[in-house]
């Protein structure tokens, strides 16, 4: 459909008058109105003269599928990540998600996403082990597919997944929630995904995924794909933010073993523990833990807006990473 309706207004345009073209780079909504079809051409008044040939019909663009299954912080932001601003025109992306549940009827469900044809699939959630989430990965065998999670983290596991040919990120530091009902309610379960995902955002982790996402994608997209295999320590995480002052990058390595030890201690709550004030008293306290780590991450980045040496990586409409450092200059491409 997005082909056709390109086409259509294409040749439209050609057949008008030179002199009754006018179409601003304004008049292409820069934050598009539509979902997989070429932004929406406008014309202006018949001044200018100047067609604007530039669109190119969605089939181009490279096509990543995300399924999500259950939740993870990082699956709050895993696809906003590759397209922060909604202006890239190299892709194209369709969200599968079933919400907080991740049974193997979740993934059985997970198949509509083959029949848009991706050329890629990132799979998200918890524990990547699980029935489900394995059954999903099945699904999509012989097509690249990355899987994020907070585990397995035992390298004979990771070593499977890699074995059957699938790519991962296990992020240790995206803690599992204190997911029982005698502490558990909507309120505190946002707020634990918001202090968590400071964490992630602030001390390296959403980068490291972003930054492998898009490496994996350009892979495809030249006809070798190579899909990274990692176990995201703190210390990686914290790498990859560019830290100009040693102390704020100290504080966003502590705020991530905090975030990692926050799922030792949320895990008695969620499998071990049986009597209410025990769970209720250990659940608190791995969110506790997991506030106090935001606090540390948010410090970390205060530290280098003080110096204004803050490392931003924005993308630019090609998809090309690029890079800023001082909150006054302009970004450039690496």
């Amino acid at each position: 459909m997005g082909a056709k309706i390109f086409g259509f207004i294409q040749g439209f345009l050609l057949d008008l008058p030179r002199s009754s073209l006018a179409i601003g780079a304004a008049s292409v909504r820069s934050k598009q109105e539509y979902v997989g079809d070429p932004p929406i051409v406008h014309l202006a008044s018949p001044k200018i003269g100047t067609l604007l040939c530039s669109l190119s019909p969605s089939q181009s663009m490279f096509k990543i599928g995300f399924v999500k299954m259950g939740n993870i912080a990082s699956s709050l932001v895993v696809d906003l990540a590759l397209d922060e601003i909604a202006e890239r025109t190299d892709l194209e992306m369709r969200v599968l998600s079933s919400g907080p549940k991740m049974t193997q009827k979740e993934a059985e469900a997970s198949a509509e996403l083959k029949a848009w044809g991706p050329q890629m699939v990132v799979i998200i959630g918890p524990n990547a082990a699980t029935p489900g989430q394995t059954a999903a990965r099945g699904l999509f065998k012989g097509l690249p597919t990355l899987v994020i999670s907070d585990g397995p983290t035992k390298k004979d596991a990771r070593d499977a997944m890699a074995a059957e040919g699938f790519g991962y990120i296990i992020l240790p530091v995206d803690p599992l929630i204190g997911a029982k009902r005698e502490f558990l309610d909507p309120a505190e379960m946002s707020l634990f995904n918001s202090d968590a995902l400071k964490v992630l955002a602030a001390c390296g982790a959403v980068r490291l995924v972003q930054e492998e996402i898009d490496k994996a994608m350009g892979a495809v997209a030249a006809g070798n794909p190579k899909l990274p295999t990692i176990l995201a320590t703190p210390e990686k995480c914290a790498e990859r933010m560019e830290f100009s002052n040693s102390y704020a990058r100290a504080k966003a390595v502590g705020a991530l073993y905090m975030a990692q030890t926050v799922a030792t201690i949320d895990a008695q709550a969620c499998f071990r523990l049986k009597e209410l004030e025990s769970i209720a008293f250990a659940a608190a306290a791995g969110h506790e833990v997991m506030r106090a780590a935001a606090r540390l991450a948010d410090e970390a980045r205060e530290l280098e807006k003080a110096g204004d040496t803050i490392s931003r990586k924005p993308h630019a409409r090609s998809g090309e990473l690029m890079k800023k450092t001082k909150l006054l200059e302009k970004p450039e491409k690496i």
